[in-house]
């Protein structure tokens, strides 16, 4: 556990030492994705889909390619059968999405005005738990951070490859690809014809042979995540946050409409979780950068009422109470522990 409470608050003094709009010290910041990387991709043991995500590696065993992308999620499968080709082992999937999810995070974070903060608020959950447990899921929200950097820079149809690059990886990050066109606070009709035939598409080639089934599984037969719920309110206070500080945000940034709409997604979440917890659980997981963007903004929201080194300290200790909370009381969290790593194995061996 100590490996998890020394990043966290390494990253938390520089979260509270980080000016607005300071991106300075780029080896801090690749130093920090090594790290992030070498901590996702060579883990040993943890996560509570540790023996699934093994279990796929090992059924690619004789299988030809075309053979291995019938199990489904293609990039995920391909990746799986890439590596254990040339006998890379289920690490050298874990690399290409500690790669993938490293680059989202820090492409996202420092568009932000106060980045270090978006890279803390997504330790203790994001990081930790979807990217080291979720893996696909958490690959899949990497791409989905790195099309919001492009799509923050107006590149629509970016956006557009990289969602549905994510859905090769998790068929739900589909749902992601209309929120493109609320960018510019208003609907572009060109924008909106790109996604219909795309969605469409994605959707027949994905979804289609399976949606009895996802919907037997999800919705009729109740599968339930636990602690769903609080992982859902989550999203529901930075939610909150935006439409307090609403006037603000839309003084000092032009993408209002976006995170609205991201918001009013987590207000929805709060009431179908009680109906379809797994379901719901699982898309909420997109809306994790809404956390990400309004506490990395809301030093400079809410400085006309609070300090900035005030904000900053309630917002490490909130997410210092999360991540305490998750790992000494989260049903699941015994499958993190203890933290063990292949390469700092091989040097005290």
């Amino acid at each position: 556990m100590t490996v998890y409470w020394l990043f966290y608050f390494a990253i938390a003094m520089l979260a509270y030492t980080n000016r607005l709009y300071s991106k300075k010290s780029p080896a801090l910041w690749y130093a920090t994705g090594l790290f992030i990387i070498l901590f996702v991709a060579f883990r040993y043991e943890v996560g509570g889909d540790w023996l699934n995500y093994i279990r796929h590696y090992d059924k690619m065993e004789g299988l030809s390619l075309r053979e291995a992308l019938l199990f489904g999620d293609p990039a995920h499968q391909l990746l799986n059968w890439l590596s254990y080709k040339y006998g890379l082992g289920v690490y050298g999937v874990n690399f290409i999405y500690g790669v993938i999810f490293a680059t989202g995070l820090f492409l996202f974070s420092r568009l932000q005005p106060y980045a270090w903060i978006a890279v803390l608020v997504s330790v203790p959950y994001l990081l930790t738990v979807v990217v080291m447990g979720y893996s696909r899921q958490g690959a899949a929200i990497g791409l989905f951070l790195i099309a919001l950097y492009y799509l923050h820079h107006k590149k629509f149809n970016q956006y557009i490859a990289l969602v549905f690059a994510a859905t090769l990886f998790h068929k739900t990050a589909l749902l992601m690809l209309p929120l493109g066109i609320f960018i510019e606070g208003k609907i572009k009709w060109t924008h909106l014809l790109l996604v219909i035939p795309v969605s469409y598409g994605a959707w027949d080639l994905l979804f289609a042979s399976q949606q009895e089934e996802l919907w037997e599984n999800y919705v009729v037969a109740q599968m339930e995540s636990q602690g769903a719920l609080i992982r859902v309110m989550m999203n529901f206070i930075p939610a909150v946050l935006l439409l307090v500080y609403r006037k603000e945000w839309q003084r000092y940034f032009d993408d209002y409409l976006f995170w609205l709409i991201v918001a009013l997604g987590s207000f929805g979440s709060l009431v179908l979780v009680h109906f379809a917890s797994t379901a719901v659980d699982r898309i909420a997981l997109y809306f994790i950068p809404l956390q990400l963007v309004v506490f990395a903004r809301l030093p400079l929201l809410a400085r006309r009422h609070f300090s900035v080194s005030a904000i900053k300290t309630g917002i490490i200790g909130y997410y210092a109470a999360v991540y305490f909370v998750w790992l000494f009381f989260a049903t699941h969290s015994q499958y993190w522990m203890p933290y063990q790593n292949i390469l700092y194995n091989s040097l005290f061996e």
